[in-house]
């Protein structure tokens, strides 16, 4: 073998002279710099993401007896839709600022209000009277006329407002339902 032939370990070892202060406290200047910006614009994007996830916890959820109509325009019996506002409307909600439900009354006396969304993913159900029946389209999910499942992917009957008959008006509790 020749002797051009220069070995890979000689490139490893090269010594580079060392770098003058100036440069050293420039250096460690710029990476301080670096680190504290960094750390600001951390803070600057974490803050809200943390306020987000934290501030439900300390929110109080509105709770408001909403009127739906006179108790005497409802026949025992028959379920049918009604609407109204929600509790804690944004203001920039506009027309989803109202909900609704699905009301039926069972005695001169008594109502049971269900939620319009099904239990298994939230999409709307219907009321087929002559099956007495709710059903989801989407999914196929299907309820009892007493919100009991009957069919389908729901975990669990349709969830149910309170309702109270008061000075000859029926009102429904509007608070958050939850969709499971």
């Amino acid at each position: 073998m020749s002797d051009d032939k220069a070995d890979p370990e000689d490139f490893n070892h090269v010594e580079l002279p060392p770098a003058p202060p100036e440069v050293v406290e420039r250096r460690r200047f710029l990476a301080r710099v670096s680190v504290g910006l960094g750390a600001c614009m951390g803070l600057g994007v974490g803050a809200p993401m943390v306020g987000f996830v934290v501030a439900p916890l300390f929110r109080k959820v509105p709770h408001e007896w909403r009127s739906v109509g006179r108790a005497g325009d409802f026949v025992v019996g028959h379920t049918v839709s009604v609407t109204f506002a929600d509790a804690s409307p944004l203001p920039w909600a506009g027309v989803t600022a109202k909900t609704a439900a699905w009301l039926r009354r069972v005695s001169e006396d008594t109502f049971v209000a269900f939620s319009v969304n099904c239990a298994h993913l939230g999409c709307p159900v219907r009321w087929l009277p002559d099956a007495r029946l709710f059903m989801c389209p989407c999914h196929g999910g299907v309820y009892y006329a007493d919100g009991t499942v009957a069919a389908g992917p729901p975990p669990h009957a349709l969830s149910q407002y309170p309702v109270r008959v008061r000075d000859g008006e029926v009102e429904v509790h509007t608070e958050a339902i939850p969709i499971d």
